[in-house]
This record gives structure tokens, C-alpha cells and sequence, in this order.
């Protein structure tokens, strides 16, 4: 059986996701990196293989891709214990993982980008400072249920907390201070406290 093959950008939060489950599933894949900064996602053979032009994307088999993070989070996860069995717990991670890809990482991710890894924090600091407020409300809402929550699902580490760990742990990069958020810090260590974890830089 061939490898599971992961189209990524290291930097990449949304394929940190994908590489930290694959690890602590203990899940051997290849890994191929496009520097989305030289426009290598936007080449007509990737285009072949997401057409919306974006890391990550899994290839499954020869032909047969998946992107969309969260959506890769949930395909493999699917029968292990990162993915709840309990129909209501598994409609509360999707709930967790929407909130991520909408109120979540368009503020925390695309800050990050702009001042981290465009190194453009003059030339958009405009928008940087629209993304303030919508950044702060998420972090406001995660921090409220983590004061009595020990993870988002189940009080039990799932890839709700996955998803909503890869930016949150590094939005210091995005211009956001997580001191304020006792709860969010102490969910922060219980998550690098889990088996096999591995950092944003690892491979």
C-alpha cells in the first residue's frame, strides 16, 4: 500500500494540523513541500489537484485528492480515539472545526501571515488592525469554555482541539497577546503534554 502523500507549507498552520495527527496517530506519509510563496500552488499541476490553489491537500491514491484541513482532520481520524463515536460529540468537533476555519483562523492565521512569514507589517497594517477585534472575540469565546472545559469535546484530547491549537499556540506571531488567556495558556501545555507531539517545525 502505498504511503498517504501530504502537499504542505511548513509554516503552514493548517498542515501543522494534518502532520501532528499523522504522528500521534503513529501513521507513517510522505510529505511534499510547496513554497506557496514562490506561486509553487498555483502551478496548472497542482491546480489539477486543488483547484482553489492551496496547501495542505492529501493524496489518498494516485487521482484521488482531499483538501481542506479540517476536512483531512476528520478523514483521518475517522475510527480512532481523535474523533468521538457518540453522534452529538462528533457534531460538537465539527461544530468546534467550523468555528475555527470562519470565526477563528481568518483573523489569527491571516495575521500571522501577513507580519511572520510576508514579513509586511507596514504595508498591511490597516488590515492588520481590523483583524484585532474578530481575533480577540474568538479567543474570548475559546477562553470561556476552557475555564470549565479541560479540551473543547468530551473533556478528552480530540482534532477539534487539533485544529484550534495550530494557530491559537502561535498567535503571538500574529500580533496577539494570549497573556490575558490563563485557561487558553493551560490548554496550550496539556496539549504539548500529549503523546507524541511534535512542534509547527517539525517534520
Amino acid at each position: 500500500m502505498e504511503l498517504l502523500r501530504l502537499y504542505d507549507f511548513l509554516p503552514s498552520g493548517n498542515g501543522y494540523k494534518i502532520r501532528l495527527l499523522f504522528t500521534q496517530l503513529g501513521m507513517p506519509f510522505e510529505r511534499v513541500e510547496l513554497n506557496i510563496l514562490k506561486g509553487e500552488t498555483r502551478t496548472p499541476e497542482f491546480l489539477s489537484k486543488n483547484p482553489n490553489g492551496k496547501i495542505p491537500i492529501l493524496e489518498i491514491e494516485p487521482g484521488q485528492y482531499l483538501a481542506e484541513s479540517n476536512a483531512i482532520l476528520v478523514y483521518l481520524s475517522e475510527g480512532t480515539e481523535f474523533l468521538p463515536y457518540d453522534r452529538f460529540l462528533r457534531a460538537q468537533v465539527l461544530q468546534w472545526l467550523f468555528f475555527e476555519q470562519y470565526s477563528h483562523e481568518p483573523f489569527i492565521a491571516t495575521s500571522r501571515f501577513w507580519i511572520s512569514i510576508l514579513g509586511k507589517t507596514e504595508e498591511y497594517s490597516e488590515a492588520i488592525k481590523e483583524k484585532r477585534e474578530p481575533g480577540y472575540a474568538a479567543l474570548s469565546l475559546m477562553e470561556k469554555h476552557l475555564t470549565s472545559n479541560t479540551f473543547f469535546v468530551g473533556e478528552r484530547y480530540t482534532i477539534a482541539d487539533i485544529a484550534l491549537f495550530a494557530y491559537t499556540h502561535v498567535a503571538d506571531e500574529g500580533g496577539f497577546d494570549l497573556t490575558p488567556f490563563s485557561a487558553i495558556q493551560a490548554w496550550i501545555k496539556r496539549v504539548k503534554a500529549q503523546p507524541r507531539y511534535i512542534s509547527i517545525t517539525e517534520v
